[in-house]
């Protein structure tokens, strides 16, 4: 099965002393998307993400405030997030990177592409970073696939302990884009809850499932198997998944209790998903997770899921 991996060290310039969104994370998840894939892992060249498709998905004002925030230095966002001299070039590479991802797996190209980027993006709106997120990568995919003419109905799976509140406000009035998450009740950013399902046409895109705190595999599992219905029933063209690893039992940050058996069998069921609705490919980029063996973990976990999950339902077929 072709696997793609994505990534860049250049990204390692946006750090900041002590903080828990920093470079380590994305060798950790290097580390286990190749364990997973094996020899036959590709590699291609990441390339950034233009100004252009950027601004499809984010106001112009709010990139040129960065790039003069960035040029005086760098500073804060918001309590959580930070800019250096490098981050933008970072920022710029993970969107780049996952719309990479979108085109390769929405085209078959690639079976499962894994963007392996950081500083991550679903907290993101089109006016403000925050969440430790500078550009919603996910959603400049869903641009680039739209542009490209590649697709135009699209799923957005989020399994971050974190709510995706920046990809939900951007998507939330879009007919054509379903967005399902799991992640921890009454936590940052406070939004998510089930009745937040849409607005206008787009009422019954948005599927929340707020987790208590202490949910282990089971409870996590279960709430993935009821998404996915709603997802399937959508019928996307092309299937997206914010894959974040701070749910995990380890993780130091949040308080669900997944472990990577619970993301293993949700991969499954994604791998699965897309064979059934005859989608050439899954399409990543990562979000949280802050326990550096939990993200190894995690990443070998999903990988292997995806892959078996997508292999069985076309055997079957």
């Amino acid at each position: 099965m072709s696997v793609w991996l994505l990534t860049d060290a250049a990204t390692d310039r946006h750090r900041s002393p002590g903080h828990a969104e920093r470079p380590d994370r994305r060798t950790a998840v290097v580390a286990g998307v190749r364990a997973a894939a094996g020899p036959g892992i590709v590699e291609p060249e990441v390339e950034a993400a233009t100004d252009d498709l950027l601004t499809m998905v984010h106001d112009p004002g709010y990139l040129a405030a960065l790039d003069d925030a960035e040029g005086l230095g760098g500073g804060w966002l918001d309590p959580d997030t930070y800019l250096v001299p490098g981050s933008l070039r970072a920022a710029r590479l993970a969107a780049g990177a996952t719309a990479q991802a979108a085109l390769a797996a929405a085209t078959g190209e690639a079976e499962i592409a894994f963007a392996v980027m950081r500083p991550p993006g679903h907290h993101a709106d089109r006016e403000q970073g925050r969440g430790f997120c500078l550009f919603n990568n996910v959603a400049v995919a869903v641009a680039a696939l739209r542009t490209r003419g590649v697709a135009q109905r699209i799923a957005i799976i989020d399994w971050d302990v974190h709510h995706g509140d920046g990809t939900q406000s951007i998507f939330e009035a879009d007919p054509d884009l379903c967005y399902a998450s799991t992640h921890q009740a009454a936590f940052y950013p406070g939004t998510g809850w089930p009745e937040e399902t849409g607005i206008g046409d787009a009422v019954g895109t948005m599927h929340n499932r707020p987790l208590a705190a202490g949910t282990a595999d089971a409870g996590f599992v279960q709430a993935w198997r009821e998404l996915l219905v709603e997802v399937e029933l959508f019928g996307p063209e092309a299937i997206l998944v914010s894959a974040g690893y701070d749910a995990h039992v380890a993780d130091p940050l949040a308080g669900l209790a997944v472990t990577e058996t619970g993301f293993e069998v949700v991969g499954e069921m994604v791998g699965a998903l897309g064979a059934r609705l005859d989608r050439p490919g899954i399409a990543l980029t990562l979000e949280g997770g802050y326990d550096l063996e939990a993200l190894t973990a995690s990443a070998v976990a999903t990988v292997r899921g995806l892959v078996a999950g997508r292999a069985r339902t076309l055997e079957r077929a």
